[in-house]
């Protein structure tokens, strides 16, 4: 099967970290977040009901956010720069759904060239002194169901898509007809495995590359 658009979750799948987590690490709320984070993505609560909540605790500031930028590139998944140039020498339209904070993931984006336009994510709002204020609370990237419709927005043309993630909200979007391919290779989540069209356990992500090729 080849697909036309590709899209990947972030953290936990192109990068091994989940860059809430490194947030509230150095907030000092590191394991209660952790505890909160993984309740989300294995579907025990909704997103919704931990996304408000997590950045309340943390209120990341700017600085915070680029150190975890650097850390998404540091922590990259093995495989993930051959699984890009190969999809985009293939004329393949790529994109990144994360639920995960914008700002933090256009660095790792560019690295890959995956045009800022394709990067959908929670944008943060920040004071002119780089104090955080908020996050976007429309983003439907901050609910369940939100990739499911980011999926659909992008694929109005009704063409073939696939995504690829390790969480619950990644394999939601086969409400919009994606083909979802669950990715145990930094986490492996058994309500993924269940639910995902194909799971793949290696840590090296071109292990999905037969399946989107």
């Amino acid at each position: 099967m080849s697909f036309d658009i590709i899209c990947f979750d972030c953290d936990s799948t192109l990068s091994a970290i989940e860059g809430i987590d490194e947030l509230a690490e150095r907030a000092g709320c590191g394991a209660e977040m952790a505890a909160l984070t993984n309740a989300a993505m294995n579907g025990e609560v909704a997103l919704e009901a931990v996304y408000a909540k997590r950045l309340d605790l943390i209120k990341p500031d700017r600085e915070a956010i680029d150190r975890v930028a650097d850390l998404y590139i540091e922590k990259m998944v093995q495989g993930v720069e051959e699984v890009f140039q190969q999809l985009h020498s293939q004329g393949k339209q790529v994109h990144i759904i994360s639920g995960g904070l914008k700002q933090a993931i256009l660095p790792l984006a560019e690295k890959l060239n995956v045009a800022a336009d394709h990067v959908h994510a929670v944008e943060v709002l920040f004071a002119s002194n780089g104090d955080y204020l908020e996050f976007n609370q429309q983003s439907p990237l901050a609910r369940n169901g939100g990739k499911a419709e980011v999926c659909a927005q992008l694929n109005q043309a009704g063409l073939k898509l696939a995504i690829v993630g390790d969480g619950n909200t990644d394999m939601e979007a086969k409400q919009a007809g994606a083909y979802c391919i669950g990715f145990g290779g930094v986490v492996a989540r058994d309500i993924v495995r269940e639910q995902a069209d194909v799971f793949v356990d290696s840590p090296d992500l071109q292990a999905v590359l037969e399946y989107l090729l």
